[in-house]
């Protein structure tokens, strides 16, 4: 008789945490080969006990589970592009950075990014990512045509927006895109590319004394610009800005540019922040000091110039590790997005956290457009304001506490992948989707295999 003994080795947990650096827990990280691993990983664990986990970018706890398995896809990083139908089929491992060092070249760009270019594909559509112009284009959801996903009874199945042979919405896809990693391991997505001419922006900034003014153009400009981003300085009485709009730049338009590679891209870090600084840059004087250095540095009439795709989209990934900048205790990153009709909100955040001397640098405000079919993702019409904090303030925390309530009561919300500290009634008052997600988080996962800490904090399975 054949008998094979499984023996139960002690299990090897590591120290993780989000890009934010708080909430470090001990988990075990898993790096399957094969999908036939993944699958056997799961119909051999228990409930509440797995999640996926790509470039470790969510800001807060989304993409961990304390005593839990983690999953990281590094061993699924194969990019097949489709030129001829404007798409690629990647594995979720597959990083933006890589995917664009492919397509680049062959003169195509992805139809959303966010601020980074170092997230997975996984993480992406876990995330349902928005960037500059979702106020035209909407999030990278819009764009995914095909997901593969191993659900929770470790079955491999094929996720598309619509079901096959008829219009009808397919839920199950749409629980998928947004839903934070929750209804199953993404193994593989076909998504639509743009084309593009060059691998330059053509670039339009200026600087505005004050917040209302900046507000003003923005929606002026919507339609003129394919991206629009701007960043605050929230130091200041007024709300100073500065403005950023881009658009694709054509072969004819940077023709003066001599001796160019037309579609180049090989970007490079241009510096690394040590894991320990010697001082505390979190402090009042400093970031007022960057943050004038940063307004002064603009001009107040608009400069057009010609720059990469690279210094446009990810200024931050020339600098690595910058989350370090904030020091061993780590920040939060509080992202809000409030309806149209009230703008006022913003103003209103950026003045109490003024009141309170609460430090940042350069908060950035974008516009918004329509939402998509998503239940859980984050987008929505209207302003989403984006802000650095430190962590483990207690001034800071109550205050965030107090202006959750404001964002519950003007219809707006906090997003998930960046989110280290809401309530779950906070949550729940604000994703009016979520009895439908978890209608059909139960199809895909019937045993709540799936599981992180955010989900547990938020109660978002139950």
């Amino acid at each position: 008789m054949n008998l094979i003994l499984k023996k139960n080795y002690p299990r090897k947990f590591n120290k993780i945490s989000g890009w934010g650096k708080t909430k470090a827990v001990d988990v075990e990280i898993i790096n399957p080969k094969t999908i036939r691993e993944i699958q056997d990983i799961i119909r051999n664990s228990h409930p509440k006990s797995i999640i996926a986990r790509g470039a470790g970018r969510s800001y807060g706890d989304a993409a961990q589970i304390k005593k839990g398995k983690v999953l990281k896809l590094e061993n699924f990083k194969e990019i097949f592009p489709n030129y001829i139908n404007n798409e690629v089929t990647a594995q979720a491992g597959a990083s933006f950075e890589e995917i664009l060092r492919k397509i680049i070249p062959r003169g195509f760009f992805l139809p959303v990014t966010p601020g980074t270019k170092k997230i997975t594909l996984g993480g992406a559509i876990a995330a349902d990512v928005h960037g500059k112009n979702h106020h035209r284009d909407g999030s990278f959801g819009d764009y995914v045509k095909r997901v593969i996903l191993i659900d929770g009874n470790g079955k491999r199945i094929t996720l598309s927006p619509y079901k096959e042979d008829n219009l009808e919405i397919n839920e199950l896809f749409w629980a998928t895109i947004g839903g934070m990693g929750l209804t199953g391991i993404i193994i593989e997505a076909t998504f639509s590319i743009i084309p593009i001419q060059t691998s330059f922006i053509k670039e339009e900034t200026n600087r505005f004394t004050n917040l209302d003014d900046l507000m003003k153009e923005m929606i002026r400009l919507d339609d003129q610009n394919k991206y629009s981003v701007a960043w605050i300085d929230s130091m200041n009485n007024n709300f100073r800005g500065i403005l950023s709009r881009g658009n694709h730049a054509t072969k004819q338009e940077i023709k003066k540019l001599k001796d160019i590679d037309y579609l180049s891209f090989n970007p490079h870090p241009f510096t690394k922040i040590p894991r320990f600084i010697p001082i505390n840059l979190m402090n009042r004087q400093f970031v007022k000091i960057f943050n004038e250095w940063w307004f002064r540095k603009t001009p107040i009439k608009i400069v057009k110039r010609i720059i990469t795709i690279e210094k446009f989209f990810y200024p931050l990934d020339a600098i690595e590790n910058w989350n370090n900048i904030y020091g061993v205790n780590g920040f939060i990153q509080y992202q809000i997005i409030v309806p149209e009709t009230c703008r006022y909100m913003i103003r209103k955040v950026l003045e109490k956290l003024n009141h309170i001397n609460a430090c940042s640098f350069l908060p950035v405000l974008k516009r918004l457009g329509k939402s998509n079919k998503s239940y859980l993702s984050f987008p929505s019409k209207g302003w989403t304001l984006s802000i650095d904090l430190p962590a483990n303030n207690q001034k800071i925390d109550k205050l965030l506490e107090e202006l959750d309530q404001e964002i519950i009561k003007v219809g707006g919300k906090l997003y998930l992948a960046k989110d280290a500290r809401q309530s779950d009634s906070t949550f729940k008052k604000t994703y009016k989707s979520l009895d439908t997600w978890q209608k059909n988080k139960k199809i895909l996962d019937p045993n709540c295999i799936f599981i992180s800490d955010i989900a547990n904090r938020l109660k978002i399975c139950n």
